[in-house]
């Protein structure tokens, strides 16, 4: 595989107008020498109000496709990723400098460790960032602890799918993004954390936006029966793949979970 990073990312019309922020935070990254970085932008539909926003870059390409959320469009958009690692960038959210060289970094050092992930400020309106209490010790992040916290705390993961930088070969091995409605990433954070280690950056890696527009903003999010679904099939591939005993590196050893 190219020595490249695919950023992947999932837009639909709403979002669209964030893009160019992205872009400028992806002009702002550095890597080492002989690296580089791709962007794939997939809508979620096939309207003409994206296309306008998207940056005129030869490292920047864009796809549309059958609307099928988040999940859908950035597994599809894997059919163009042909880096050694994938990272996740929503479309409304921006990278600081440097994000990019610290994930490589972390996985080209240790080939047992499947994925990273990394502190989030939350973007507010007014251009102001907060953070919020709780995130882990910065350094590696065991099989099975991020189901065995996200069941203790009210499916809440310890660390945000959001900043996901993974290695492709697994990312593809498990099918990408799972296809629900919302918490397909937390769907695949649970699932790598099931068949891999994973790292946790202390240092920040995303800038969220909160805005009125958002999807996890909306009634239909937080809907109590879709919510209880979700979770369940969330939880159950989580907990088969860890008795399936398939990991990564090969051998690794049982995952226990509770």
């Amino acid at each position: 595989m190219p020595r490249r990073i695919t950023v992947v990312t999932a837009v639909h019309a709403p979002s669209a107008r964030f893009l160019p922020e992205a872009h400028k935070s992806l002009r702002e990254q550095w890597l080492p020498d002989g690296w580089e970085w791709n962007w794939v932008i997939q809508e979620d539909g096939g309207t003409d109000e994206v296309r306008p926003y998207v940056p005129d870059d030869e490292r920047v390409s864009f796809r549309q496709g059958r609307s099928g959320g988040p999940g859908i469009a950035r597994t599809i958009a894997l059919a163009h990723a042909d880096g050694t690692y994938v990272k996740v960038l929503d479309a409304d959210d921006q990278l600081p400098p440097g994000t990019l060289a610290r994930d490589l970094a972390v996985l080209e050092a240790d080939p047992t460790l499947g994925w990273t992930t990394s502190r989030v400020l939350d973007l507010l309106p007014d251009g102001s960032t907060a953070g919020f209490p709780g995130d882990p010790d910065d350094g590696p992040i065991e099989r099975g602890a991020v189901l065995g916290f996200w069941k203790d705390n009210g499916f809440r993961a310890p660390v945000h799918p959001a900043t996901l930088f993974v290695r492709r070969d697994l990312l593809t091995a498990l099918g990408g993004w799972m296809a629900l409605p919302a918490s397909e990433d937390t769907g695949l954070l649970l699932a790598l954390n099931a068949v891999s280690r994973g790292w946790f950056s202390a240092e920040v890696g995303l800038l969220y936006r909160k805005w009125e527009g958002q999807a996890t903003g909306q009634a239909s999010h937080v809907d109590p029966a879709e919510r209880q679904a979700r979770m369940a099939v969330v939880e159950a591939r989580a907990r088969a793949l860890a008795e399936f005993a398939w990991t990564y590196p090969a051998g690794d050893g049982p995952c226990v979970i509770r």
